[in-house]
């Protein structure tokens, strides 16, 4: 089927739906189902009609241009009229390109987003920290909400591994090109001679899951309580309120000890365990889908460098799409991020695209 014929079918369709949805329906199930494809729908379908309004304006436009019975003035706007119609229609075009393509499901979720220090020794530790706040201030600058869900710290100002839920719309969308090792090229206050170090941190960005999500059995789990302590000895409670969960199967391990209450801290490991047995089957799919893919965007491979911060140039570099920026402080405050994750978004778009056949 033509890409034009394809679009013509989901107008149809759209239609059809209308009038199934206006007639009178017992089976409510069914009406959910529909109601939920009419809603799907509707943003395609008005961005497929804008496009064939602005090629029938520019249809109209072109016959007055070549009507030479037509007023001077009259082929004057519609000089204008056609140059700016040519200009619109491959942006609406593309734009609805990429509203065809297959959705990732998980994009509307919410994020568990992880940070560890990598190599670097301290300053890897510090740089970890740094991280961790760009992503809180980010979240800020998107009206997200943050809720931390455990901090291990080093004692000396840096953080050994942090995790937080991030909750907004689209979060997920947008934050799973951030997954990877994240590299700093910069002078540690404690070096004397002015020695660039560098060192990494790991983010990984998981989407979080509900219960019905993901099946997990009680019988697959090892679950062991212990004291909790804090770094230095502080913080340490009385109780064994620390749980360490195993799901048996995959051997994924989380701990958790940041409450005061084992009930508490169960409950946060599950959140988080059922993010990661949940992302690394989507992980595997979404491996098995790009397998021909040259690239993969956003990939979420943990071992992969993605990005290196050099402080010294203030410079910001983005190794899979080839992007510098000359804003360290900016990104770091989160306000500037979006200049990289717009032009990863656009990348992987682009990609898909290209796989999907829309592209001529």
């Amino acid at each position: 089927m033509s890409f034009r014929k394809k679009l013509v079918k989901l107008i149809e369709r759209q239609e059809e739906l209308s009038s199934l949805l206006a007639a009178p329906m017992v089976d409510t199930s069914e009406f959910a189902k529909l109601s939920k494809e009419y809603s799907d729908l509707l943003p395609v379908t008005d961005a497929i009609n804008l496009l064939f309004q602005a090629e029938n304006q520019l249809k109209d436009a072109e016959e007055i241009l070549g009507d030479s019975s037509m007023d001077r003035e009259f082929r004057d706007l519609a000089q204008i009229e056609v140059l700016d119609l040519k200009e619109k229609i491959p942006t609406l075009e593309h734009d609805l390109k990429v509203q065809l393509l297959p959705k990732d499901m998980d994009d509307e979720r919410n994020a568990i987003l992880e940070v560890r220090a990598g190599t670097g020794g301290e300053e890897a530790s510090l740089f970890a920290t740094d991280l961790f706040r760009m992503y809180q201030r980010y979240a800020a600058v998107k009206g997200w909400k943050v809720e931390i869900l455990s901090i291990s710290e080093t004692g000396l100002g840096g953080l050994k591994e942090a995790s937080m839920t991030i909750m907004g719309k689209g979060v997920f969308a947008r934050l799973k090109y951030e997954s990877g090792v994240h590299r700093v090229q910069r002078v540690p206050e404690t070096e004397a001679s002015g020695r660039i170090h560098t060192s990494a941190a790991t983010v990984a960005v998981l989407p979080e899951v509900e219960e019905f999500d993901i099946q997990i059995e009680e019988k697959d789990l090892q679950i062991d309580v212990y004291r909790a302590s804090g770094a230095g000895g502080q913080h340490v409670n009385t109780t064994d309120s620390a749980v360490r969960i195993t799901h048996i199967p995959t051997g994924v391990v989380v701990c958790q000890q940041d409450e005061r209450s084992q009930h508490k801290n169960k409950a946060k490991a599950m959140k988080i365990l059922r993010a990661r047995i949940y992302e690394a089957e989507r992980q595997k799919k979404e491996a098995e889908r790009a397998a021909d893919r040259k690239s993969q965007i956003g990939s979420g491979d943990r071992s992969e460098r993605i990005r290196t911060y050099n402080f010294p140039q203030g410079r910001v570099t983005d190794h899979r799409v080839n992007l510098t920026l000359y804003k360290i402080a900016m990104i770091m405050e989160g306000e500037s991020l979006d200049e990289v994750i717009d032009v990863l978004i656009a990348e992987d778009q682009a990609a898909k695209l290209s796989d999907s056949g829309l592209e001529d």
